[in-house]
Order: C-alpha cells, then sequence, then structure tokens
C-alpha cells in the first residue's frame, strides 16, 4: 500500500512538472508571437537599414569587405542584385527558400519583413529558424547599382556556449527535479507507513505505538500525535470494559451465590422457622441488590446511547432538594443524623428525573458511608452564570488516590473501610454522567481532617 501510495505522489508530482512545463512552454509561445517577435523584427530592421546608410553614405568602401566583417560580427547575409547576381556572407541558411518576388520587391525599395511573418504555427523556435525566409530585406543603391541585404543574426555564433549552457542547466534541472520529489515523497510517506503499521498493531490489541513520536508541526505531525492519544484513549476503554466485564461478572455472580446457598438452607428440613425467616430477609436483600444494579445498569445503557434522553424544563431546584429530604426523614432520624441546609430559591432549565437521580445517589451515599449521631449539611449558591450544590457529610471519607476513580464504573472504595456497606459502584458513575449530559461538573474532595467528604455539583444557568 505505502510503496503504491510513493508511486503515486511520485508521478503526480512529476506529472504536475510536466503538464506546468508544457503550459508554460504555450503561454511563452503566445507572449513570443505577440510581443517579443515585432520587437525582434523592429530591431533587426533598424540595423539592416542602418547597414544599407552606411553602404550607400561611404561608396568609396568595397562592399563585400564590409560585409563579410558584418558577419564575422555575427550575422548572415544574403545579396542580391538585379541581374540576379547574388552572394552569401557567414554562416549558411539552412533553407534558401525566399521567391523571385520577394526578392524583385526589395529591389523595387521595399523592406521584407519575413521575421515578423514568418509562419505563426511555428513555436518559439521559430527564432533559431535558419532560414533565408526569416529574415529582414533592405534596399541598397551602390555605385549606381541596385542591391537587395537580407541578413539575420547567426545565432549559432552569439549564443553557441549560451545554447549549451541552457541546455545543460535544463537537463539538470529536470533531473534534479526528479530526483528530489523521489526523495521528499520518502519524507512524506515515512509518517503514513508508520501510521499504517501503528493501525495493525493496534488491530492485534498492541497499544503501545510509540513509533509514532515525532517532532514535526505539520498535519502528518498532527495526525500522528492525534493517533497516539487515540491508541491511549482506545487502551483505557479496552482496560475499563475489562475491569466492566470483570466487576459486573463478580456482582452478579455474588449475590446469585448467595441466593443459591441460602435456597439450599430453606430445603434443609432441619432448619428452624426462625432461621428461614433469616435466609428469606437475605435471599430478599440480594434480589434487591439485583433488581437495582440492573436497573442502574439500564438507566446507564440509555443515558451512554442516547444525549436525548435529557428532556429539559424549568424546576425549583430548591424545592425538589427540600422534597428529596422529606422521602429520607425516616432514614435519617434512624441514624440519628444532624442534618443541616442552606437552599435559597432558585428555578433552572433541566431534567427533573435525572437530576432528582443525581441528589438521590449523593444524599444515600452521605446517610450510607456516615456514622451514627453524624451530620450532613446541603449548601445551594449560585452565580449569574451557575449554581452550586454540595453534599457535606461526616462519614468515613475517601483517599486523595481514591478521588481519582470515584466516579468510574463499578469502583467502590478500600473494602476493608466500607465492608458494612453494601453498593453496586455504579451510583457515582450515573450522577458524573447525568451532570455531564447537562453541561455541569461534578468534583468531591476531603472534608476537614480527613473526616467526611464533600461532593459538589455545578450546573450552568
Amino acid at each position: 500500500m505505502m510503496r503504491s501510495l510513493y508511486v503515486k505522489f511520485a508521478a503526480v508530482t512529476i506529472g504536475i512538472m510536466v503538464l506546468s512545463g508544457v503550459i508554460a512552454f504555450f503561454v511563452s509561445n503566445t507572449y513570443y508571437q505577440h510581443s517579443l517577435k515585432p520587437q525582434n523584427d523592429e530591431k533587426n530592421t533598424s540595423i539592416a537599414l542602418e547597414m544599407a546608410a552606411f553602404i550607400e553614405n561611404n561608396p568609396e568602401i568595397t562592399i563585400t569587405d564590409y560585409l563579410t566583417n558584418m558577419a564575422d560580427v555575427g550575422y548572415q547575409l544574403y545579396l542580391v542584385d538585379n541581374n540576379g547576381q547574388e552572394q552569401f556572407f557567414g554562416a549558411e541558411f539552412r533553407e534558401n527558400n525566399l521567391t523571385d518576388t520577394e526578392i524583385q520587391k526589395v529591389l523595387d525599395g521595399e523592406i521584407f519583413h519575413g521575421m515578423v511573418h514568418f509562419p505563426r504555427q511555428t513555436f518559439v523556435t521559430g527564432f533559431f529558424a535558419n532560414e533565408l525566409k526569416n529574415s529582414i530585406g533592405v534596399p541598397i543603391t551602390y555605385q549606381d547599382e541596385t542591391y537587395a541585404l537580407f541578413i539575420r543574426p547567426d545565432i549559432k555564433l552569439l549564443f553557441n556556449e549560451m545554447h549549451l549552457l541552457f541546455g545543460v542547466l535544463f537537463a539538470l534541472t529536470i533531473i534534479l527535479s526528479i530526483l528530489f520529489v523521489l526523495l521528499s515523497t520518502i519524507y512524506l510517506v515515512k509518517p503514513i507507513s508508520r501510521l499504517s503499521n501503528a493501525t495493525k498493531q493496534l488491530a492485534k490489541g498492541n497499544f503501545q505505538v510509540k513509533t509514532l513520536e515525532t517532532k514535526r508541526k505539520d498535519e502528518l505531525g498532527e495526525l500522528s500525535t492525534s493517533f497516539s492519544q487515540m491508541a491511549e484513549q482506545i487502551e483505557k476503554n479496552d482496560r475499563l470494559r475489562k475491569e466492566f466485564v470483570s466487576n459486573i461478572s463478580h456482582d452478579i455472580q455474588s449475590p446469585l451465590s448467595n441466593i443459591k446457598g441460602y435456597t439450599n438452607l430453606l430445603s434443609d428440613k432441619e432448619t428452624s422457622e426462625e432461621e428461614k425467616n433469616q435466609y428469606t430477609s437475605i435471599i430478599n436483600e440480594e434480589i434487591s441488590r439485583l433488581s437495582i444494579m440492573t436497573e442502574q445498569l439500564l438507566l446507564l445503557s440509555s443515558l451512554d446511547r442516547d444525549q436525548q434522553i435529557v428532556k429539559k424544563k424549568r424546576i425549583n431546584i430548591s424545592s425538589q432538594l427540600k422534597n428529596l429530604l422529606m422521602s429520607y426523614q425516616w432514614l435519617i432520624q434512624e441514624k440519628e443524623i444532624m442534618l443541616s441546609y442552606t437552599l435559597p430559591e432558585l428555578e433552572i432549565d433541566a431534567d427533573p428525573s435525572l437530576l432528582n437521580t443525581v441528589w438521590d445517589n449523593l444524599l444515600s451515599n452521605a446517610l450510607k458511608y456516615n456514622h451514627p449521631g453524624g451530620g450532613i449539611d446541603i449548601q445551594l449558591t449560585y452565580t449569574e452564570e451557575q449554581c452550586s450544590i454540595s453534599f457535606i457529610d461526616t462519614g468515613i471519607g475517601i483517599s486523595d488516590e481514591e478521588t481519582k476513580r470515584i466516579f468510574d464504573r463499578f469502583y467502590r472504595a478500600d473494602a476493608s473501610r466500607t465492608r458494612s456497606v453494601k453498593g453496586t459502584g455504579l451510583g457515582l458513575s450515573i450522577v458524573a454522567t447525568i451532570v455531564e449530559l447537562h453541561g455541569g461538573t461534578v468534583s468531591v474532595q476531603a472534608n476537614e481532617d480527613n473526616i467526611g467528604t464533600i461532593f459538589t455539583v455545578k450546573l450552568p444557568l
């Protein structure tokens, strides 16, 4: 694949070079035909007229000697008289293609503009066409005789070395351009080749794609960096998925095993009535635990799958929290919890059902992990941009290390600290997901002297 991309990239680049050269050739030819060609004709016409004037004004010179000297300077010359006697000076013309009519017109006093009238279908190379037709013709009167003088620059004599230089320069430019294109293509394609190999490694489950480390700051560098970040995220998700499967398997297997075990004990004829009631109560607790876990998993699945599940409307957040506190009043009194709250009236746009799930989870955790006779304080504050709801308890607390994963699914704090309390490990994950869907944030920190915790939810107004 990479070899194919390399060949395609190189071929396209070289093709662009060739196409650019062809277009440039046609553009330059157009410029030559419409601008340079008339200028060249005008310049050489002026030179021919100066030659004719010099010969006519100096009849004492020998015309052949003068024209021989001009040929040595760098001109091709053709001289013909009324009798058809002709002479050539300098390099030979490749083609002597002037017609008798054209020669006669010059002898009759007209100027022959062969350069400007040279066939337009000829490209810019017509400038180098060594043909008698591609010349300037002027009449000359010398010693009472009329001549027709045709001149053109001897391109080979004037530009022989430059012609060779430009030829070598053009050849080297083409060769070096192709060479540099091939080398630069390797430089450009190499990161893509690395990405291809990294993708194959990623497909095999190898997430350590260190070969993508690059210092490039261009788009390919950004792509490599983004791919590395994606690999890290996939690795994290894969790890969380495995932990999720492991945890859910354990959390479902454990109550099922208990239910099976106590069911067998119930079938034992020697089991007393009191023990049967105790076993039945435990079975009901495990069934209730499974039911809650199933409901929470379904809720999480719905939240993950469809953000449109959030149906916002105007609600009084203070009234919602107070109603929740009333529903837990019996448990608060049973655990002799000192409850305090500061809940000023505030209305926000939110999903009342989902938001109630957030407060329910946070309050139930504050009660579940609190000490008998402890305290819970709920505070609501707000600004023009957001509101903040804090649940402050005096419970068993949480370490700094645990705060980093407290919102992960199925994560539970140190079992030695929570062995007396059973939970699914899904509640806080549900809280974080719902708050995020509302555009807010949730955080946790230790209370003073690491006694208890503070959960703070911030929602935009």
